[in-house]
């Protein structure tokens, strides 16, 4: 038998993408979230293309598969296309040691995280 078919998530106007594994801490990377929050895609686009921050590259790719996805899966007007959200989760921890002074170690925590970026169409009242 074949599985039922899972309602979608998210309403006919909205795409999202999912990256699971940054290797940043959540903190960081959500400085880069609130920057494109409420954007306009192109807008956004810009602004991580000329961010300083290093995951910014990351986050750019995606938010070009959030687009691709609402282009390709969804049939979404790229050009009226807003970031609705984007939000961070925390993901798994490294954790390494690190040799000091006297024959001791101390532990060395090395974060990941998630994000996830949803694109809305607005329509033509907005």
């Amino acid at each position: 038998m074949a599985k039922q078919k899972q309602e979608r998530r998210l309403p006919g106007t909205e795409a999202m993408a999912k990256v699971r594994t940054l290797r940043t801490s959540p903190r960081k990377l959500n400085l880069v979230a609130q920057s494109i929050r409420g954007l306009n895609v192109q807008r956004a686009l810009n602004e991580l293309e000329f961010s300083h921050k290093r995951i910014a590259q990351d986050v750019r790719k995606a938010l070009y598969s959030a687009i691709s996805n609402a282009e390709n899966n969804h049939n979404l007007d790229i050009d009226s296309l807003v970031v609705a959200e984007a939000y961070v989760g925390k993901n798994l921890i490294m954790k390494r040691f690190s040799p000091r002074a006297r024959g001791r170690a101390t532990r060395v925590e090395k974060p990941f995280s998630e994000i996830t970026i949803v694109v809305r169409e607005l329509g033509e009242a907005a």
